[in-house]
């Protein structure tokens, strides 16, 4: 038996509908977390505004405690077009999206926020330009002529602003509006791309642009983001730094983590604090004395930094800070142990002594770089 598509065009929105045997034409993805109120609001916009239209939405939630993840479930059981995924121990929207994409089958695939500030009636738009123009994707811009921004204070507005400019310099695409969270792209664009994708934070249409195999052609449509109605906003300095993270992987991702980087940035600010120590314990005490009262301050300076900064996002606290800075102490006192051995060893060979220093230092570091991930920064469960 053959499958058979048939294609017509609805004359309330002007789309061609594609009938498919095999599943919805046109997928949104919804990442969520703690989105309780505004996961059944959303299906019943889209019922609204997507008449014609095979659609279907998929709520990607990152076990959010305040059920919305049961709420979603529930709604799938009256509508077939509701769908739900569940991830535990997995946190991310730019993740979330990627593997509510993946999930789906559909050939059109928008992504959209669950907090109901995107206007969803763009969405019969933006399926219409992917069907009748030559382009990858759709972005939904709040930057562009009629788009606008309801509610955000100046400071809000510039930082969006220079974010949008230091994410358009690494895309080298002129898009107005790169920090959008609101876009539709092809499947068959999706799969060039998604092999390359960093997954890292809350950017996705920032990674998009960067891990393509080939520029993207899109286009922007204007319009007007809405104030939050319920829950609480995501925007805060974590989100600050997952853009960070976002911008250093495609800068030079290709040629070290970017945890690595942070983590001998630190190291370098580090060896500021030594010294600065060393020299004040030098007015009261021995040399070495200063010396091991210099070593544990810049440690301890190192491991709250490191804390706050490289492993951002498997921040200690509490109990679990005391030990792993205990467990910080014991691998860099075994990695200066190293550093000394390999450079040691090196000088001995070569007498070349800032070739051993070099060769130590380096060994040093990626032993503190790689102990301390696996001991005192282990993945969250």
């Amino acid at each position: 038996m053959q499958l058979r598509n048939s294609c017509v065009e609805d004359v309330s929105t002007g789309v061609q509908v594609g009938t498919f045997a095999g599943g919805p034409e046109l997928t949104i993805v919804v990442p969520t977390f703690n989105e309780q109120e505004n996961v059944a609001v959303l299906p019943e916009r889209l019922h609204a505004v997507l008449a014609g239209v095979d659609w279907e939405i998929i709520y990607v939630d990152d076990d959010s405690p305040d059920g919305t993840a049961e709420r979603a479930r529930m709604i799938a059981m009256s509508d077939r077009r509701v769908r739900i995924i569940r991830r535990v121990g997995r946190r991310g929207l730019a993740s979330a999206c990627v593997e509510g994409i993946l999930s789906s089958s559909a050939p059109f695939v928008a992504v959209m926020d669950a907090d109901l500030q995107h206007d969803e009636r763009l969405l019969v738009d933006m399926l219409r330009r992917l069907k009748n123009e030559r382009i990858d994707i759709v972005v939904a811009s709040r930057y562009v002529p009629e788009g606008s921004v309801e509610g955000w204070d100046a400071r809000r507005v510039a930082i969006s602003r220079i974010a949008g400019g230091i994410a358009r310099a690494v895309m080298k695409a002129d898009v107005k509006d790169p920090t959008s969270g609101f876009f539709m792209i092809r499947r068959e664009s999706f799969d060039e791309t998604m092999r390359g994708l960093s997954q890292q934070g809350f950017q996705i249409l920032i990674d998009l642009f960067v891990s393509a195999p080939r520029p993207l052609r899109f286009r922007e449509l204007p319009y007007h983001f809405r104030p939050r109605q319920f829950g609480q906003s995501k925007f805060d300095a974590s989100a600050a730094w997952e853009f960070g993270v976002l911008i250093l992987d495609k800068l030079f991702g290709r040629f070290l983590p970017v945890r690595f980087i942070l983590f001998a940035l630190v190291g370098g600010t580090g060896v500021g604090v030594h010294l600065a120590m060393l020299g004040l314990a030098l007015q009261a005490v021995t040399f070495e004395a200063a010396q091991t009262i210099a070593v544990v301050a810049a440690m301890t300076w190192n491991f709250f930094l490191n804390n706050t900064i490289t492993y951002r996002d498997r921040r200690l606290r509490g109990w679990a800070m005391l030990a792993g800075l205990l467990t910080f102490y014991l691998v860099c006192i075994t990695g200066a142990v190293a550093n000394v051995g390999i450079a040691s060893v090196i000088f001995g060979i070569s007498r070349t002594w800032w070739l051993a220093g070099l060769a130590g230092a380096l060994v040093g570091a990626v032993w503190n770089y790689a102990a301390t991930s696996f001991l005192t920064w282990k993945q969250c469960r």
